[in-house]
């Protein structure tokens, strides 16, 4: 809207220049009636150009203030002895100022110099000197505003630049105290979990081989939790920038979590059918977090009860069915782990979208509960 403003007005003025030089053109220099309208144009038109290409704007200016002066004489019972109009004066030093403040130095230079070389050799006595000096103050104006221009500009900058560097940090800052806090309240129990885990059959000599196989599955549960764990700490302490990811898991570790749940002691079951290979590496990883999160919400919320996991990977969309019945064992939710990562359904639904599926639950009349996945094998944009 603001340049369409500048563009109007330009256009304005020079209409305005134009309907002064024509009419008083006779009054000046001797020029045939039918060549009027072009040489009036020749000394208004340039104008504008001034926002548009200002540099090419002056050299039509001040090449034809340099042919019009030999091709038509001045009116001889005219006082008028300059070789030009006023209006032709008044654009072309409009021109130059507005060179001076958007061109760059070669063309202010060649602009400048040409402009007062003009006018001493054409205006008459020692007006050409006078000229030369307000040109070259005027041309020195331009330059200054456009330097104070420049070095607010980049002054914005800088601060705009320093304040999302103040926030950068803020966001460094706050990242390492969690990271800090995770290390020093999860992490510690997690490896805890761990020695206790794996130095049972040492510490009890009672041990059924049932049970041992129990504490090294437990062992390796936490094992794993822990690893991922101190994956995530060693993002929230590095710049988002600069850190490097370590691989993440996908279709390849799906029956690794499979099987891990059942040693758990989940009563769990699954039919996995189609070609994984079809699926992204990213579609994969979905896939992988929306089963692990639906894995723990039925341990968690529903012990005890069997599980059902259907997985299909199709040519264009991976299907995942989790099916839990009710709970059969009475356990004190407070004595629960949390849920394992994915910030509950929320989460899976937020991944699902990330990459164009979906993720859709339901409160099964048995009591038990269903998620169904719909996941795109490429990423969706």
């Amino acid at each position: 809207m603001r340049g369409h403003r500048a563009a109007v007005l330009v256009g304005l003025v020079t209409a305005i220049l134009y309907a002064v030089a024509w009419p008083t053109l006779h009054l000046t220099h001797q020029v045939p009636n039918p060549v009027q309208p072009i040489v009036a144009a020749l000394a208004a038109w340039p104008f504008v150009l001034i926002r548009a290409n200002p540099a090419l704007g002056w050299a039509i200016s001040a090449v034809s203030a340099l042919v019009i002066p030999f091709v038509f004489d001045l009116v001889p019972a005219s006082e008028y002895t300059y070789p030009w109009q006023v209006v032709h004066i008044i654009v072309i030093m409009a021109l130059l100022l507005s060179v001076s403040l958007t061109a760059g130095p070669p063309t202010v230079v060649v602009a400048w110099i040409s402009t007062v070389l003009l006018f001493l050799a054409e205006t008459p006595r020692e007006d050409g000197r006078g000229w030369a000096v307000g040109l070259t103050a005027m041309v020195v104006f331009g330059l200054l505003v456009r330097w104070l221009v420049l070095s607010r500009r980049q002054l914005a900058a800088e601060e705009q630049t320093s304040e999302l560097e103040r926030a950068r940090r803020a966001i460094l800052e706050e990242k390492a105290r969690i990271a800090r806090d995770l290390h020093d309240v999860v992490a510690h129990h997690m490896s805890m979990v761990v020695v206790q885990a794996q130095s049972a059959e040492y510490r009890l000599t009672s041990l059924s081989d049932e049970a041992k196989a129990e504490f090294e599955s437990i062992g390796s549960t936490a094992r794993e939790a822990l690893n991922e764990i101190r994956g995530l700490l060693g993002v929230l302490r590095s710049d988002a920038d600069t850190v490097e990811r370590a691989p993440q898991p996908g279709v390849s570790q799906i029956q690794e979590l499979l099987d891990g749940t059942r040693r758990t002691g989940i009563s769990l079951s699954w039919s996995v059918t189609g070609d994984p290979a079809f699926l992204s590496e990213l579609s994969g990883l979905t896939v992988y977090r929306i089963l692990q999160e639906s894995l723990a919400n039925a341990a968690r919320h529903c012990p005890g009860a069997h599980v059902t996991v259907a997985l299909d990977y199709g040519t264009s969309v991976a299907s995942l069915v989790v099916v839990n019945g009710p709970a059969r064992i009475e356990v004190d939710a407070s004595t629960l782990p949390e849920a394992s990562g994915g910030s509950g359904i929320g989460g899976m639904r937020e991944r699902a979208a990330a990459v164009g599926g979906t993720v859709e639950t339901r409160a099964l009349d048995d009591g038990g509960f269903e998620v169904r996945a719909s996941v795109p094998v490429v990423p969706l944009a």
